[in-house]
């Protein structure tokens, strides 16, 4: 049996902020999938198609900044959207060595589908809408935070 002293405190799971996202953040994705699955999306190409939803067009480099993912996370998850023709990759005109993503026809309809998705996580959550701002305007601020933390 071991000895629990106040200064092991700070080392209980339960009191680990890490570990409170990273148990939600899988919540999430459970109650996610059932949704996406209906899609026929991962939650990840979901991201790229918000991103994509809310601006076509754009380099491959905007949506890593965006969905804080970098170029050799994206491009294999772009070959497979594109492979499901829900995108399109073309050289930019102006820059060769920039790649274009836009949505296809495809991947402008399923946005149609997609609406219900906010909806059912939010009553999955029991939350009201005003909570879940609250929280992800806490969860952003923690995250910008720790991100200008490794910038120093």
């Amino acid at each position: 049996m071991t000895r629990k002293s106040p200064a092991d405190t700070p080392l209980r799971l339960d009191n680990q902020i890490c570990f409170a996202v990273y148990s939600t953040a899988h919540a999430f994705n459970r109650v996610y999938k059932p949704l996406l699955d209906r899609l026929k999306l991962t939650y990840p190409q979901y991201l790229v198609m918000l991103v994509l939803w809310e601006r076509d067009n754009v380099p491959v480099k905007d949506i890593g900044e965006r969905l804080f993912l970098d170029s050799g996370t994206l491009t294999p998850l772009l070959k497979r959207m594109e492979t499901a023709q829900l995108i399109r990759r073309t050289r930019s005109t102006q820059d060769e060595r920039q790649v274009l993503i836009a949505l296809t026809p495809q991947g402008e309809a399923l946005r149609e589908k997609a609406r219900a998705v906010p909806q059912a996580i939010l009553a999955s959550s029991a939350c009201t809408v005003p909570e879940l701002i609250a929280t992800k305007n806490a969860i952003v601020a923690l995250r910008d935070r720790l991100n200008a933390a490794l910038a120093e």
